[in-house]
């Protein structure tokens, strides 16, 4: 049964080989893995030059996350690394400047996690756009 496994295995590596040389051996990696999100959105190529960094999940996605707790609006923010308190500051600052009032943050150094209270999805998702996240 062994050689069967082993047979399959390089059966899989040959298929592999096969689809690389087909899109131009880059394995498969269209515009979303050069820094184009979906609908042609993203970050930047390289890193801003920031004390502070969020990467992005998986599939491509900004770790922005609305939710409910005990019956409050939460905005969550994600897979932060780096100064989690120059981030806090910097996005109460834009928040701040669009005409938000004063938001109730809560950080999480550990987990590297960012809560606000009210629903501001949308504006974290632009600011982190415009930052090069």
């Amino acid at each position: 049964m062994t050689s069967r496994v082993r047979t399959c295995a390089l059966r899989d590596d040959v298929v592999r080989a096969g689809r690389r040389s087909q899109d131009g051996g880059d394995g498969g990696a269209g515009p979303e893995a050069a820094g184009a999100g979906p609908g042609g959105q993203g970050g930047a190529d390289t890193p801003p030059d920031l004390p502070y960094f969020v990467r992005r999940s998986r599939l491509h996605n900004l770790p922005v996350y609305l939710g409910l707790r005990q019956g409050r609006r939460l905005t969550e923010l994600r897979r932060i690394h780096g100064d989690i308190w120059a981030l806090e500051r910097d996005l109460r600052a834009f928040l701040g400047s669009q005409g938000v009032p004063e938001a109730a943050a809560q950080v999480n150094e550990v987990t590297g996690t960012l809560r606000l209270r009210g629903h501001w999805g949308a504006q974290v998702r632009q600011w982190l756009l415009q930052r090069g996240f």
